[in-house]
């Protein structure tokens, strides 16, 4: 009998390797198959969320998705990208980085908006591109954004640290971290107050959403006042020679530095898109996502762009510190006690949004797990709690160990460039949705169309960033408004959703498309090159696990069927899922 049991272990490991193997034979079949396989919105909001087992608990009202909104990104940029981009990049016209960033941030939320509100689920982009470009898309925009909180949340509980020194009076914001002289730079600051907060955050989030969110509201409103603080404590300290008077003017590195400055930025805007994945746990979905995702990005960028203007006040810009930046320029100025206070609101701001960002990069962990584009255990929600457990901790934990190592200036501009991707390809998706789907058009024309408008805007990206001959901008720019115009003249848009709609389509949302690949030419090759490496990575990743991990469980659901019309999954070009998304 032991005997038997041995052989079978033996023999255990061999056979599923060899089915294994067997399976990655059947590769290019599967990705024909499931690549470009879409589900409707019924099947998203309905089969797909079966698989979590328990359900989101429904409690949060409109204010609360504000409150989310705002919080979620307030901490996670000005403190963090300000003082560098004003020091190295834009100058004092720092905020009119924030401008642009934020008329970009603007236009993407009106497309977020729509798709949240036709698709209430927390999948956020994932869910949206899934259901009109396929599984592939949506995977890799899902996995971008994934990475993007990853990275930009190691970043923010790095800075948190730096803050949390000059609230304590320290005037060296590496103060409270270990250096390690065996380890490459940039990666030899061991940041353990920030593992520690990663580590309370999570238990937090485990808990419930709505008593984080609850803490959360209780921040934000003590945070705007803290904002106020500043605000009026930088006007009445400052003087309007420091944004003058230096070398260069307001903009001493001319309008290219205020456009790199606002690809840079962007980062702050990083926070908005986690309101989309509360989507399975509001009251009023329709009615509450679009007060809660615009709302909080107008709001936020006036209040970026004033305490932008503050700091370049209160310090010339050749003088601003890059760490730490408004703690230190208060305390440059004299005010030290005014020093210590920033300190300490700016890192419970940093708590703040964290906390935004950690519920919502768990929520699309989560809907990629019931896709089963990663183990279906992430997908798990907690029945007690309301809450994914497994994806909060596992994401804690790849977060925390980022935060020890990382410093922000090796991740700020790979995380900007996965952020602009997952924007540009939800603008794509919004214009192919709403003509060739909702309005039946012949999808052709609109992917004529949409690789017209990226083609242009690629072009006035790359004259911008080339510095070529003057009459290339112009050209690039009025064919885009050309190409925008003849679309929108041409092909018929006479049916829009039932609860919420971006208005002037397409305008937005090729504005957006417009913006996002101006923004993406601005950034370096460095950027690319690790953009590129993580691109790599997670198609390998789709192509020895995600597509065969979908493509078996799309086959059980149909009772084994290999027969393409028996499967609910619907091609992009086939009438059913036009049916279907219409009726909805």
């Amino acid at each position: 009998m032991a005997a038997t049991e041995t052989a079978v272990s033996r023999s255990m490991p061999k056979f599923f390797f060899s089915t294994y193997l067997n399976s990655l034979s059947q590769t290019p079949k599967k990705l024909k198959k499931r690549a470009l396989a879409t589900w409707t919105p019924d099947q998203e909001l309905n089969k797909v969320r079966l698989r979590s087992g328990a359900d989101m608990k429904r409690k949060l009202t409109w204010y609360d998705l504000v409150a989310l909104g705002v919080g979620g990104m307030l901490g996670v940029g000005v403190f963090v990208t300000t003082g560098p981009v004003a020091r190295k990049t834009a100058g004092p016209a720092v905020f009119i980085s924030y401008i642009v960033a934020g008329l970009s941030a603007l236009l993407s939320s009106l497309c977020y908006t729509e798709f949240s509100v036709e698709v209430p689920v927390a999948g956020g982009a994932f869910s949206y591109l899934r259901i009109t470009f396929g599984e592939f898309v949506g995977y890799f925009a899902g996995a971008n954004i994934l990475m993007d909180y990853v990275l930009s949340n190691a970043a923010v509980s790095r800075s948190f640290t730096e803050y949390l020194s000059y609230a304590f009076g320290e005037g060296n914001p590496d103060s409270w971290r270990v250096k390690v002289d065996g380890l490459m730079e940039g990666y030899n600051m061991l940041d353990f107050p920030a593992v520690a907060l990663i580590i309370l955050l999570t238990i937090c989030l485990c808990h419930s959403t709505k008593e984080s969110s609850l803490l959360n509201l209780v921040m934000t409103i003590f945070h705007v006042v803290f904002f106020g603080f500043i605000i009026i404590a930088g006007f009445y300290k400052g003087s309007s020679d420091n944004l003058v008077k230096p070398a260069g003017g307001l903009a001493p590195f001319g309008v290219r530095g205020v456009l790199d400055g606002a690809a840079i930025v962007y980062f702050s805007y990083i926070g908005y898109d986690s309101v989309s994945t509360m989507a399975e746990e509001i009251t009023n979905p329709s009615k509450s996502l679009p007060v809660g995702i615009v709302g909080s990005v107008l709001i936020v960028s006036a209040l970026y762009c004033l305490m932008a203007l503050s700091l370049c006040l209160l310090l010339p810009y050749n003088l601003i510190p890059e760490q730490g930046s408004f703690s230190a320029a208060f305390k440059m100025m004299g005010w030290k006690w005014a020093s210590n206070v920033v300190g300490v609101g700016a890192s419970l701001g940093i708590v703040a949004s964290l906390l935004v960002a950690m519920l919502g990069q768990a929520r699309y962990l989560c809907v990629v797990g019931r896709a089963r584009l990663v183990p279906s255990w992430l997908a798990k929600v907690h029945p007690s709690t309301g809450t994914p457990l497994n994806a909060t901790i596992f994401l804690g934990i790849c977060q925390a160990s980022v935060a020890l190592f990382t410093e922000l200036k090796i991740v700020i501009e790979i995380i900007s460039i996965g952020t602009l991707v997952v924007f540009y390809l939800v603008a794509n998706a919004l214009i192919y949705r709403r003509y060739a789907i909702i309005n039946g058009n012949p999808p052709f024309q609109v992917l004529l169309f949409l690789f017209l408008v990226s083609s242009s805007s690629l072009g006035f990206s790359l004259s911008w960033k080339l510095d070529l001959q003057w009459w290339n901008l112009p050209l690039f720019g009025f064919l885009t408004l050309s190409f925008t115009a003849l679309f929108h003249r041409l092909v018929p848009c006479a049916r829009r959703p039932e609860n919420w709609s971006v208005p002037l389509m397409p305008w937005p949302a090729a504005m957006s498309i417009f913006l996002n690949v101006f923004l993406m030419g601005t950034l370096n090759a460095k950027a690319y090159k690790r953009f590129g490496i993580w691109s790599g990575m997670i198609c390998l990743f789709y192509v020895v696990y995600g597509v065969h991990s979908t493509y078996r469980v799309e086959e059980m659901d149909n009772g084994g069927m290999e027969n393409g019309d028996n499967n609910h999954v619907n091609n992009n070009n086939t009438q059913p899922i036009k049916v279907e998304i219409q009726v909805l």
